[in-house]
């Protein structure tokens, strides 16, 4: 039994290995992948242009302008001399936000009376121009604390985790699981396609190969290119991106395992149902988009509404991304690791236990 496993599984890795092609699209683009996710899917908000309507000249208004200048995370301040200027810097989107200071801000500053500023936001741009706005009113109210007579109280900020909010300490351990999770799909679901395509899958159909042995044979080259792959970008993120990884190596390694079965079995069970390697890339893009969405990736899953939240549970991205982010950033302890593993464990037992009886379908 075991040695026409280890000659399937030997076959397997032979020809994803003896392709060239193949070993090209295993290596060289999740690595351009990496690289370029990694910089481009940040959530800092930074060289903002900021268009300013200023009708007063006075000192309050010039030291709230200079404080906005002085800010790194606004790059340019765009000066406008109309209302109409400043709707046209919002419309054009040379500006994501704008200030208006009336002409009586100084005199009602010194006053003592309160003044008020009007802050104009892209709506287009909603997350970005939330974060700026939250930028704007934290310089304001400094500029408030500054007039006061009376010392105001002070609000002290600590950063759990990443202390410095740097966004490749979220985006490069959640890319473990994105690009580990597309190389496995790929693979498994193009492996009985392809061999379906060739002619050879009904002469695996005929050997004394059992289906639950023609699952394992499957399972574990695709099991080992992933691990692989996903020691390629845990390796990157250590000697590249400086991401700390303060959790077990081991835990690490056993998530990724049963991240990976889920997504073998969900890759098998496609590849079963698929005549073409065309009908198989196009059920892993339909299965990988609402994977990755439904994740907590790009948006929290605690946004999204309650009957959605529940969907997620049976997505294994959902889950490995928090063992990926409490790994990586926290040192999650074995007790909550397990909290998100059984779940996957249980979708690569269902997913794995559907590809065999499609595979038993088949052959009787």
């Amino acid at each position: 039994m075991w040695g026409r496993i280890r000659a399937l599984v030997i076959k397997e890795i032979l020809a994803v290995w003896r392709d060239r092609k193949s070993r090209f699209v295993l290596i060289v683009p999740p690595l351009i992948q990496l690289a370029v996710f990694s910089y481009a899917a940040t959530y800092d908000v930074t060289d903002v242009t900021v268009a300013l309507f200023s009708q007063d000249q006075g000192l309050a208004a010039r030291e709230l302008v200079a404080r906005i200048q002085g800010s790194p995370t606004f790059a340019k301040l765009q000066v406008v001399d109309s209302e109409q200027a400043l709707v046209d810097a919002i419309d054009s989107r040379s500006a994501m936000a704008a200030l208006r200071i009336p002409a009586d801000f100084s005199r009602r500053v010194e006053a003592g009376s309160g003044a008020s500023v009007q802050v104009i936001l892209d709506g287009r741009r909603s997350n970005t121009a939330q974060i700026a706005a939250g930028y704007l009113t934290s310089i304001i109210l400094d500029h408030n604390a500054s007039l006061a007579r009376a010392p105001l109280p002070v609000l002290v900020t600590r950063v759990w985790f990443n202390p410095n909010l740097e966004s490749l300490w979220v985006v490069v351990p959640a890319l473990v699981g994105l690009l580990t999770q597309v190389v496995a799909l790929v693979v498994t679901g193009l492996s009985v396609a392809r061999e379906r395509e060739l002619g050879t899958f009904e002469q695996l159909l005929v050997t004394p190969l059992r289906p639950w042995e023609i699952v394992l044979g499957k399972t574990l080259p695709a099991l080992l290119i992933g691990l692989g792959e996903g020691s390629i970008i845990v390796a990157a993120s250590q000697l590249w991106f400086r991401v700390p990884l303060t959790g077990s190596v081991a835990l690490l390694y056993l998530s990724l395992a049963v991240f990976l079965l889920c997504i073998i079995g969900v890759g098998l069970f496609i590849s079963a149902l698929s005549a073409t390697q065309q009908q198989a890339i196009m059920g892993a893009f339909l299965f990988l988009v609402p994977a990755v969405i439904l994740s907590g990736f790009a948006t929290p899953v605690q946004n999204m509404p309650d009957w959605l939240q529940t969907a997620t549970l049976v997505n294994p991205m959902r889950h490995f991304l928090v063992l990926l982010w409490g790994l990586f950033l926290k040192d999650l302890p074995a007790a909550l690791v397990w909290h998100s593993l059984w779940p996957m464990a249980v979708v690569a037992a269902v997913t794995l236990t559907g590809a065999a009886w499609l595979f038993r379908r088949r052959m009787y």
